[in-house]
């Protein structure tokens, strides 16, 4: 797990600690403390904790002028236990929703597994990005949760787009 590094050929572009419009702006990373783990698991340090135990992430790219916005998720996704999408809405999607963004791409392919608890949160998000015809898309996640997520969208008028 110490291994899976967050994508990093966005760096060159963006870097989220350096966005003072970001939620993880003045954050400091070490290439070589491992202060986070998954369970028993350290991970790679460039992964941004956001108040879940068990799902970190890394914001790749945000293009306000475009009001888009690129994150990278690592972990297993537990609405269940450590309600995740109320971590990721309230404390990461609603920042960048108050700075224009309405377009959001979650790229999942190191996300592990998922438990879903209710949709509020997720009924919340699209509500939010639908008066601006903005959407939430999902990519590279594997089939469990992605087949799980298709069930959340039809929930929530298909605001939700999974490739």
């Amino acid at each position: 797990m110490h291994s899976i590094e967050p994508y990093y050929n966005w760096r060159s572009a963006y870097q989220a600690e350096e966005d003072p419009r970001s939620p993880f702006y003045g954050r400091q990373y070490s290439e070589f403390e491992f202060t986070h783990s998954l369970y028993d698991h350290l991970i790679h340090p460039q992964w941004d904790d956001f108040g879940s135990p068990s799902l970190f992430m890394k914001v790749l790219f945000a293009d306000y002028s475009h009001g888009f916005v690129i994150f990278e998720l690592m972990g297993e996704w537990n609405d269940c236990l450590h309600n995740d999408i109320m971590f990721l809405k309230r404390d990461i999607a609603d920042h960048f929703i108050e700075q224009g963004v309405d377009k959001f791409i979650l790229i999942g392919e190191n996300v592990l597994n998922f438990h879903y608890s209710d949709d509020c949160y997720y009924e919340e998000w699209f509500e939010d990005v639908a008066e601006t015809d903005g959407w939430v898309a999902l990519l590279n996640f594997n089939e469990f949760p992605k087949k799980l997520f298709d069930r959340i969208a039809n929930m929530v008028e298909r605001r939700f787009l999974s490739a």
